[in-house]
């Protein structure tokens, strides 16, 4: 086995990632083009729609599988890309200069007792005597083995075997320094997301993982520009990331910055290998004492400014990302003022050099980022005051209409595509509001357009939604909802094509979507005013099972945490965002919403009546006191059964309202609904409804079939194309009418064929 393919799956790549929460949003203070701030509150979106985002997992494993709980919004450095390769198989395969045969790569499963029965030399000798693919596998062992293979004593054993393979280190992995290296990643990627289950990391550990990497780099022959020294060089540097430990290493970064040429070092192979550097500084600010360290020894700063200068011209090929990377970590010093005078003019020629748009403006967008947050009274000097505006216009050049309500804005999206997107959202309507079962918008509601902003990838939104919107941009998307009661407040989300799916997709649309329909009709006020009590198992649990349930689409990832059954019902009442993990805020917030809609429906109904009015210590005690711990039994064996196929149905949780009744085709009744409605090009099918005197909202809505219809209402006789009150005239059968405050007696509704339609489904509320 040759030392490249040993070193495609050096630290973990194929190994899942249980994501840490993530950060607490960061709010803008105002929108481009002098727009009303609307940047606050917001409402996330899940890293995934299915579990975590395929390049986030990739990026992981090229940062020795941490990921930041810092509150920094912009993302963490790039991971390398190498096209024909999924994502997760895409970072020491770049690395290595190995192309898309890497694809072809499989695990080699260990034995995984052979490492929970050995201790001291006895496991450093298996771990050396075993193939890289058979380690890479522990990145995934069971929690019921992970303190054997992975507790400190072990971990501080094989440190000191890398010490002393460094030692003696002839530039290669004779000595096995990869395998035990690749064993140390494991284990501290395992202890960070188990630390209950492994026990915590200390002093012992660091203090070996220290003597290993400092023998390492003390080492000349790791300097060596060789593709032997590739893969262990770029082992130690990943590991660096793992020990948590950047302020330790800023001498090593400088000097491995310093030392890079972009041309040897890819004829050798190692183009990447300085790359998990940023990652480390890239979490520096999270550890004690960093700060400090960087004050005595602030030559990381020239090193950074040097590295980009120096590889500017790399901008727009492969190795451009790390131009990108090093401008982002010199940006992320200037959250320390006593930095400003020595980053300014560091940054101002990088800023200068770079564009809106093109290649560059990842360059640009970052560290413009940057300086209008802590340097922005100096936003002249940079040259940036109006970046925001200057990259919406450079970068969101397609606007939509998609119906009265909703407007697209897009990066790069063509007419089919939006008009996929366009279907989407308003087939959506129906849906939301069948399960919502509300009476209109909350008091005080005036969001009645929505901007749906998309960009082109994931790494677009993340930089420059950042830059645009002032925006968190480590998660799946956005929505800003503004103040709703506030005239002129333009309510949008923002989220971005899925890339590493098999046909077009946007991420999270539709849970984005729910995200405004549910802050306009079941929750008062904006985000923070519902703050004051637990709300977030509401308001990410519902966006998830409406994205779900819409789509007619099975929740694998929620069904197989529901196996875990880690929470009870109560527990789950009181989830926050900011303080829980991606699987329970999403995952067991789809659950827990599911489980109540499904069987508890009247209580959900008494929840929402006290959200839509702002009353959030009478919802709070209907959770917490009157419902309490009551369901939490019989959660547990909803859960079982869930997990055992309950909850792979095709329509989850999607309401079933009965066929209206009546001989006449033509008449509606309260919560009914009229099938396999059917007219030709050019004719109608007449609809009527008989409203008793005191009603609050009717609502129509129609969805399915085949062909286009469009919606009239007209209430003191039929109702036409010329004579109407009201209309829906989307693209396809997806059609809403909300009448407020109806008159009493018969009503009108008239369903025009504008492309002959049959298999339409027409459903009145009231």
């Amino acid at each position: 086995m040759t030392l490249v393919l040993t070193l495609v799956l050096a630290i973990g790549v194929f190994a899942p990632l249980s994501q840490a929460a993530a950060p607490t949003p960061t709010p803008g203070a105002s929108t481009p083009g002098g727009e009303t701030p609307t940047t606050t509150p917001t409402r996330l979106a899940p890293p995934s729609a299915t579990g975590e985002n395929p390049a986030d997992r990739a990026m992981a494993k090229m940062d020795g599988g941490r990921r930041s709980t810092s509150d920094q919004p912009l993302p963490e450095p790039l991971a390398p890309q190498v096209p024909g390769l999924a994502p997760e198989q895409q970072p020491v395969a770049k690395a290595l200069g190995l192309g898309a045969e890497a694809a072809d790569a499989a695990e080699k499963p260990c034995n995984v007792g052979d490492f929970t029965s050995r201790t001291g030399s006895a496991l450093v000798q298996q771990i050396k005597s075993s193939d890289y693919w058979c380690i890479n596998s522990l990145f995934k062992i069971g929690l019921g083995d992970a303190v054997n293979a992975f507790r400190e004593s072990q971990m501080v054993s094989v440190a000191y075997a890398v010490r002393d393979a460094a030692n003696s280190y002839q530039g290669n992995d004779s000595g096995s320094i990869s395998e035990l290296m690749l064993y140390l990643q494991a284990g501290y990627y395992v202890e960070f997301y188990n630390e209950k289950v492994v026990g915590p990391y200390g002093d012992a550990l660091l203090t070996a993982s220290r003597a290993a990497l400092d023998a390492f780099y003390a080492n000349p022959r790791s300097r060596d520009v060789t593709p032997d020294n590739a893969g262990p060089l770029f082992g130690a540097t990943t590991l660096m990331d793992s020990t948590q430990d950047a302020g330790h290493y800023l001498p090593v970064i400088r000097r491995l910055l310093n030392d890079y040429d972009s041309a040897a070092w890819s004829r050798a192979n190692m183009a990447w290998a300085v790359n998990p550097v940023f990652f480390t500084l890239s979490r520096g600010p999270d550890q004690a004492g960093y700060r400090a360290v960087v004050n005595a020894d602030p030559g990381v700063m020239d090193a950074l400014f040097t590295f980009a200068s120096r590889n500017h011209d790399l901008i727009g090929t492969d190795l451009g990302p790390m131009v990108y990377n090093a401008a982002t970590e010199l940006g992320r010093f200037m959250q320390y003022p006593e930095f400003l005078p020595k980053l300014r003019p560091y940054v101002s020629p990088q800023i200068a050099q770079s564009s809106p748009s093109g290649p560059s403006k990842y360059v640009r967008g970052t560290l413009t980022w940057w300086a209008l947050h802590y340097d922005k009274g100096n936003c002249a000097y940079y040259g940036i005051c109006d970046d925001p505006a200057k990259f919406r216009a450079a970068n969101l050049t397609v606007k939509y209409t998609c119906s009265p309500s909703i407007t697209i804005v897009a990066q790069a999206l063509d007419s089919t595509q939006l008009g996929a997107a366009c279907a989407s959202l308003t087939g959506q309507d129906a849906f939301f509001h069948a399960v919502a079962r509300d009476s209109g918008p909350v008091r005080d509601d005036n969001n009645g357009t929505i901007e749906v902003v998309v960009f082109h990838t994931d790494f677009d939104y993340k930089v420059l939604a950042a830059v645009i919107f002032d925006i968190s941009t480590n998660n799946g998307g956005m929505y800003l909802e503004g103040d709703p009661a506030a005239a002129g407040n333009q309510p949008r989300f923002v989220c971005y094509e899925n890339k590493w799916a098999s046909s077009f997709e946007i991420w999270n649309l539709n849970h984005e979507y729910t995200h405004y329909l549910d802050g306009r009709f079941n929750v008062y006020g904006d985000y923070d005013a519902g703050q004051v009590q637990p709300i977030d198992w509401w308001v990410e649990g519902f966006a998830e099972f409406v994205s779900w349930s819409y789509r007619k689409a099975v929740n694998t990832d929620a069904v197989a945490v529901a196996s875990q059954h880690t929470y009870k019902l109560s527990e789950l009442f009181d989830t926050v965002y900011a303080r829980s993990s991606q699987d329970r805020v999403y995952r067991w917030g789809y659950l827990a919403v599911r489980y109540m809609l499904e069987q508890h429906r009247s209580d959900v109904d008494a929840v929402l009546a006290k959200y839509r009015a702002g009353d959030w210590d009478g919802a709070r005690a209907i959770l917490k006191t009157t419902i309490g711990t009551r369901y939490d039994a019989d959660f547990d064996s909803w859960l079982t059964r869930c997990a055992a196929g309950a909850c792979a149905a095709d329509t989850p949780g999607r309401p079933q309202l009965p066929e209206c009744a009546g001989g006449d085709v033509r008449q509606l009744g309260a919560n009914c609904v009229r099938s396999n409605v059917a007219a030709t090009t050019g004719n109608y099918a007449h609809f009527y409804l008989t409203v008793p005197a005191g009603t609050k909202q009717v609502k129509i809505t129609t969805s399915g079939g085949t062909g286009n219809g469009d919606l009239y209402y007209n209430p003191g006789s039929w109702a036409y194309t010329n004579s109407h009150v009201f209309r829906s005239t989307n693209p396809d059968n997806s059609e809403t009418l909300t009448v407020t405050n109806p008159p009493a007696g018969y009503v009108f509704f008239g369903l025009y064929a504008q492309q002959g339609f049959s298999g339409v489904s027409v459903t009145s509320e009231m």
